[in-house]
């Protein structure tokens, strides 16, 4: 071979290795790029045009994907619309995919590693690949038991069953219709996405979870009282109960609700201070005990713990370093006390399940196309934040609570329940935030649920927990209970 032959094959050997080289960088190094870019058409129809599994709760479907007409395929659909949005969210072509349809989207979609074996059948017998679906734990009776009860009031409810922890309703209000922004018509979707975004009331926040942080006010006297029977007090424990207290290293004084006297002005059971709820008592013995035993209690009810359902929840937060006067406000559910609708489930749940708190979950059971189980939840322990003794003494003072105190309007007829209301204070000016957790059967627990209502409700300033959300809660209880 001469000397210019020579080179010409050398360059042309060149060439060719740096084609292949580049050929291999766009079809395995970039392929995953290259698919997610949001810019790739094929993907895209991909995607939207797969045939998706549906989400179903109690036998019925809640989202399904519908054969139509056009270039996708498929469209997806959601039966009971805003009802169950906070559980679903919406898989939709302009903005995405939220909820469970974008927790399970790999079992939905089939492209879940469980579904392997149907996807190399589907290769050789040329069929449609299809997505699985995905069984929710939701008890209908007792989500719309929520959405009948909150009415036009703006908050959210959660429900758990504290022996597993399963979510027996999700629910967040004002809710969104998603089927308005599952359509195909991507001008009117974006518009429809633009209004909802738009609403001050905020449509499209999942109050039960995440977003809204709530201050939980008095309901976090469980937590401090579970503190306190961790130190050794007990429900007969004189506990100082002042009509007022002057907070540690500040003018400001403390009093209790409604500026009425705790017994006899002096000192009180524990047992009737929670019965009562009395501000006075639990500000002075949170600050005896110090932050870091409250901090310690919240954290192991899950107070800054990273959790997904598998919908992921904003964790509930406790003050990093409160001074004494702020950790007596903290030691009521005030100054920068937060919690979502799902922690104060939590804590009535483990309250009502010995002193363990089991993992809440959502996803029942996840099915491939032929409906052969792929897999199926396990109950699964998330803490043990009280000895069954002392889970056992706060549950009897649960008890007293809606039997002789402020949680009355929770009274099922037959029924023993537990619970703790609460009234938060928000900002100046602006009305309280009515709170309720409770659990029942009280000897039999079979639902722990936690309501908030924004901003006193229809009731306004003149709302309490009491008055406004414990009917919510006793609706709940009683669906779950009579289903």
């Amino acid at each position: 071979m001469n000397a210019p032959v020579r080179r010409v094959f050398v360059v042309v050997m060149i060439m060719s290795l740096a084609l292949m080289v580049s050929i291999t960088a766009v079809q395995y190094l970039r392929a995953p790029s290259l698919n997610d870019d949001g810019r790739n058409v094929r993907a895209l129809y991909r995607e939207y045009g797969r045939d998706r599994g549906p989400i179903v709760v109690a036998g019925e479907p809640v989202a399904v994907s519908e054969p139509v007409d056009d270039a996708f395929s498929y469209l997806r659909t959601y039966p009971k619309g805003a009802l169950m949005a906070p559980v679903t969210g919406y898989f939709s072509l302009v903005n995405g995919i939220t909820g469970m349809e974008r927790a399970e989207n790999g079992v939905l979609n089939g492209t879940s590693s469980s579904l392997l074996l149907e996807r190399i059948q589907s290769l050789f017998t040329g069929s449609q690949p299809q997505g699985g679906s995905v069984e929710l734990t939701i008890d209908p009776a007792a989500q719309q038991a929520a959405a009948d009860a909150f009415g036009d009031q703006v908050g959210a409810a959660v429900a758990l069953d504290p022996k597993t922890g399963a979510v027996l309703a999700l629910f967040s209000t004002p809710s969104f219709d998603p089927n308005v922004l599952a359509g195909h018509d991507t001008q009117a979707v974006a518009d429809a996405y633009a209004a909802l975004d738009a609403d001050p009331a905020k449509p499209l926040d999942n109050r039960a979870i995440a977003g809204t942080l709530y201050p939980p006010g008095s309901t976090f006297k469980l937590v401090t009282t579970a503190a306190l029977l961790a130190e050794g007090y007990t429900a007969d424990s004189q506990v100082p109960a002042p009509d007022s207290y002057q907070l540690p290293g500040s003018t400001a004084t403390l009093g209790n609700p409604g500026g009425e006297r705790c017994g006899d002005g002096q000192s009180v059971t524990l047992e009737f201070a929670l019965q009562v709820s009395c501000n006075t008592p639990f500000a002075i013995l949170g600050v005896e005990m110090g932050d870091d035993a409250l901090r310690a209690q919240a954290e192991a009810f899950g107070w800054g713990q990273d959790l997904d359902i598998p919908l992921v929840v904003t964790p509930s937060i406790f003050p990093e370093d409160p001074d004494a006067a702020q950790t007596a406000m903290s030691s009521i559910g005030q100054f920068d006390v937060r919690a979502t609708p799902i922690q104060m489930a939590m804590v009535s749940a483990a309250v009502a399940n010995g002193g363990v708190l089991m993992r809440p979950y959502l996803t029942a059971t996840t099915r491939g196309p032929n409906l052969d189980i792929l897999s199926q939840t396990e109950p699964s322990v998330f803490s043990t934040p009280m000895t069954e003794a002392n889970a056992a003494e706060l549950r009897d003072m649960m008890i007293n609570v809606v039997e002789n105190g402020t949680g009355f309007r929770a009274q099922i007829p037959g029924v023993q329940v537990a619970g703790k209301t609460g009234t938060a204070q928000t900002a100046e000016g602006q009305p309280p935030h009515a709170w309720f957790t409770a659990f029942a059967p009280a000897d039999d627990p079979q639902v722990a649920v936690a309501v908030v209502v924004e901003y006193g409700g229809s009731l306004g300033n003149d709302a309490t927990g009491s008055r406004v959300a414990a009917p919510i809660a006793k609706a709940i209880m009683e669906a779950v209970l009579g289903s």
